[in-house]
């Protein structure tokens, strides 16, 4: 049949699957937008901001598992997307992102609202392409969701010139996508496999290390089945929350920066690090020269590229977490009894080394977020901003399932969680959907509270406001002998009245005492987003935190 180009990407979007778009229109994509406007299978959801376009389709990739999508129109448009890219890029999560371009004959020339999108987000991108005839769109898509979704997951940005969404053409829809150049690797080598076996057979202070990569393959159900047969204990990264669930007993938490203590310890003293879906990254090991000095290290993941980039790697396995962890179940042979002693030292880290904080009349951020575990029963899809908010978050709610937990991970985006929120919402309608944030990250995509009335999106967002740019401050106190430069809040506007003033219930809490019943009251609305204000103690810190520059064992625990 014949198509216009912008008829042609609907068209592809269709094939896709394509459930939502979130995006921003300009006259550059004003074509494609036409074609929207007469659609029925494709919804779109207008953002205020084209960041909060890609934060939004970024939560819904991660509660879905499909591929988010995006629109965005030519020059600023397109580059106000960036921030989003560069953040589903660092956390591998799966977007396609098009944006419109200026006429084929205007590329190079400085056109009105023309800017070099391939160029700019060639670095922040799995891959990208600069589209300028028609015929090739219908392909363009196809390659473009293959790429995102599979390896290590990660954006694609299409931008396409303004006059191929205008050219007719005869539409087909490839079958299949053929990238000799792209072939990522999902099986291990079975030598590989067979050494990592049998090195774990000899281990005697075993540890797993799980980060997003199990939760992107899928493979939170085989991790339990290999930790629990060998009874070995699990340790998460922020972005594996969820993998391996936190109320079993072998469950040692996060580790790092903000990490249990009991994770930091147990990494440092343990024989055999099994690294499942994670990069080593320095908010995990912390000095790296120190990082498990005494461990042989098994790592595990998809991406190449990461094995061996930060740590010396005994025994490299290139594969799919799912695929690999099956067929490493095939080879482990458990042995009664054989690591009780470990395990014995390590509850006793666990008793001697909670996670705790003051418990007096005061409130505190962490009594907040246990309320909304209590409250929710740990069923809750939990949005987080970055900061302090975002480690409490991650600390003090039980995740015991994968896709629970969104928060901007390798590049700690301030404004985030909140317009991730609406993105997983549209994606998880069934669920209750919490963004927890604080009074400076929430102020920075706050425009997104229209999308979430119009659409009428039930959001609990609790916000722990301490009129500080919190994180900050707090490094500010420790290491700079308190000169809280330019963090000072204190002048923020009244957030219930904001709240408010965008059609958003809202609510405040000033006292311990009133906390409950106020999330309750916000949990009862279901037909617009809520803003619970809560006036937390202002200096309050995170704890357990490990300095810079210092081993993941040199940690100040309160």
């Amino acid at each position: 049949m014949e198509l216009s180009g912008a008829q042609a990407l609907i068209e592809s979007l269709k094939k896709e699957g394509v459930e939502y778009i979130f995006g921003y229109p300009g006259g550059k994509v004003l074509g494609i937008y036409d074609v929207l406007y007469h659609e029925k299978a494709i919804k779109h959801i207008l953002t205020r901001h084209e960041q909060g376009a890609a934060h939004a389709a970024d939560g819904y990739a991660r509660v879905t598992g499909k591929v988010g999508v995006i629109l965005a129109t030519s020059g600023p448009g397109a580059t106000n997307l960036t921030t989003g890219i560069a953040n589903a890029y660092m956390d591998s999560t799966p977007i396609v992102a098009f944006t419109g371009q200026v006429s084929t004959d205007q590329i190079g020339r400085d056109s009105f609202q023309e800017a070099d999108v391939t160029g700019i987000t060639q670095p922040i991108t799995k891959h990208n392409y600069l589209v300028k005839q028609a015929e090739d769109i219908p392909r363009v898509v196809k390659e473009a969701f293959h790429i995102a979704s599979t390896g290590r997951p990660g954006p694609v940005v299409v931008d396409i010139a303004v006059d191929a969404m205008k050219k007719k053409i005869n539409f087909k829809y490839p079958d299949k996508v053929s990238l000799p150049g792209y072939k990522p690797t999902t099986k291990g080598h079975p030598r590989q496999i067979k050494a990592a076996a049998k090195m774990i057979g000899l281990a005697k202070k075993p540890v797993i290390y799980a980060g997003g990569g199990v939760v992107l393959s899928g493979a939170s159900k085989e991790l339990k089945e290999f930790a629990e047969k060998l009874r070995i204990p699990v340790t998460t990264t922020m972005m594996g929350l969820g993998a391996f669930p936190e109320d079993n007993d072998l469950a040692l938490h996060m580790l790092g920066m903000h990490g249990t203590a009991y994770a930091n310890y147990a990494v440092q003293e343990s024989d055999l690090l099994i690294c499942v879906g994670a990069r080593f990254d320095d908010r995990v090991t912390g000095h790296l020269p120190t990082f498990a000095p005494k461990a042989k290290h098994i790592h595990i993941d998809i991406d190449p590229a990461e094995i061996g980039k930060n740590v010396r790697i005994d025994v490299p396995i290139v594969g799919d977490a799912k695929q690999t962890l099956k067929d490493l179940l095939e080879k482990v042979k458990p042995e009664k009894d054989k690591h009780n002693a470990w395990l014995k030292q390590i509850e006793e880290w666990k008793k001697k080394y909670p996670l705790k904080y003051k418990d007096d009349h005061e409130l505190r951020p962490q009594y907040i977020v246990e309320l909304i575990d209590e409250l929710t029963e740990g069923k809750a899809v939990i949005c987080t901003e970055v900061g302090q908010n975002q480690m409490w978050a991650a600390q003090f709610y039980t995740y015991n399932e994968p896709r629970m937990w969104v928060s901007s991970g390798g590049l700690g985006t301030m404004g985030y969680g909140f317009p991730a929120s609406i993105g997983a919402q549209f994606g998880a309608p069934d669920k209750m959907v919490f963004d927890i944030a604080g009074d400076g990250s929430i102020q920075m995509n706050i425009q997104e509270l229209t999308t979430a009335v119009n659409h009428k999106l039930p959001i609990k967002i609790v916000v722990l406001n301490n009129n500080y740019l919190g994180m900050v401050r707090q490094w500010q106190e420790l290491l700079f002998e308190r000169r809280y430069a330019s963090t000072d809040l204190h002048n923020n506007p009244d957030l219930v009245k904001v709240a408010e003033a965008f059609g958003a219930a809202a609510f405040r809490v000033t006292k311990k005492s009133e906390a409950k019943k106020v999330l309750q009251q916000a949990m009862k609305i279901k037909d617009r987003p809520v803003l619970v204000d809560c006036r937390i103690v202002e200096e309050e810190n995170v704890f357990p935190f490990v300095p810079p520059g210092q081993a993941i064992n040199e940690m100040l625990i309160d």
